[in-house]
């Protein structure tokens, strides 16, 4: 019975009405690990769900955002929802995003964006209709979410609350070490620079080694100064990290830099990747290790 639901495909169709936030919802599962697409006629979603089954399990998470912009195709959904039920190998869930008539009309004038069933006239016109073509969806969808009061940040707190399986899921750390003398990484959010601690590159036994060698690492980490900054470190992050998470970021890469970026960064990024692993989804790289062998 356990192979049977590890083999299980959990699909959630993501609807609702325009301006509701269904854009935010796809970014929010692709944070999540999900296999996205956006604006999928409903008449081709049999041959999706076959190419899914196909994909020996590559594909077990798949989130679809189907809306009116289907124009003549939308009126195929019902049957597609109704075709996904009697699907052995799915759990298939609709995700309905509402809000009011009056945060719809003012979303629309912040953006200065006309309705897809308004093009031309005003908007309020297309969401009154938009609301009676999708009330029997709403009425068999799984999850609602009212956006009327809330910030995309919130809407992205709902959605993994609902729909993750793992809270390590909801937010990844990315710890990067890097040499000053290569430059400092662009996509870092965090820069950490541990130039002023001892360097194993004057240890002519140790210069041809790196950070991830326990040599180095042990070399590193015996200094009373070098055991002060981590600590100092680890309780700066371990404050700064659910903060980040907290205004609604994915992810954040830190960036550990020394001067070549092979010893002293290294053996730091992997401290402090290691740390944090058992709370966030973790991933530790080393941008410069390979490079300018023999030099510090």
């Amino acid at each position: 019975m356990a192979e049977l639901i590890d083999k299980r495909i959990h699909m959630v169709i993501i609807t609702g009405m325009s301006g509701a936030g269904k854009t935010v919802a796809m970014q929010c599962f692709e944070d999540m690990g999900y296999f996205c697409i956006d604006n999928l006629p409903p008449a081709l979603l049999p041959k999706f769900v076959e190419m899914v089954e196909n994909s020996e399990g590559k594909l077990d998470k798949v989130a679809l955002v189907m809306d009116l912009r289907g124009g003549d195709f939308f009126e195929h959904l019902l049957e597609a929802v109704d075709l996904l039920r009697t699907n052995a190998q799915l759990d298939a869930e609709i995700l309905y995003l509402d809000s009011s008539d009056s945060a719809l009309v003012r979303r629309y004038k912040e953006t200065r964006r006309s309705h897809p069933l308004a093009p031309e006239g005003l908007p309020l016109e297309g969401i009154k209709v938009e609301r009676e073509m999708l009330e029997e969806l709403k009425g068999r969808s799984q999850q609602i979410i009212d956006t009327s009061d809330i910030k995309p940040v919130q809407l992205r707190e709902k959605i993994m609350d609902r729909f993750s399986s793992n809270e390590k899921e909801n937010f990844g750390v990315n710890v990067m070490s890097f040499g000053f003398k290569y430059g400092i990484p662009i996509d870092a959010d965090l820069v950490f620079d541990i130039r002023f601690l001892p360097n194993p590159h004057y240890v002519e036994h140790l210069r041809p080694k790196t950070g991830v060698d326990e040599e180095v690492s042990n070399y590193v980490f015996k200094w009373k100064e070098t055991q002060t900054f981590l600590d100092k470190l680890i309780d700066m992050l371990a404050y700064m990290l659910p903060q980040y998470k907290r205004e609604g970021k994915s992810q954040l890469v830190i960036g550990i830099g020394c001067t070549g970026g092979k010893h002293r960064s290294v053996a730091f990024a992997e401290h402090i990747g290691h740390h944090f692993e058992s709370e966030y989804r973790t991933n530790i790289t080393h941008r410069d290790i390979e490079k300018g062998k023999g030099h510090k």
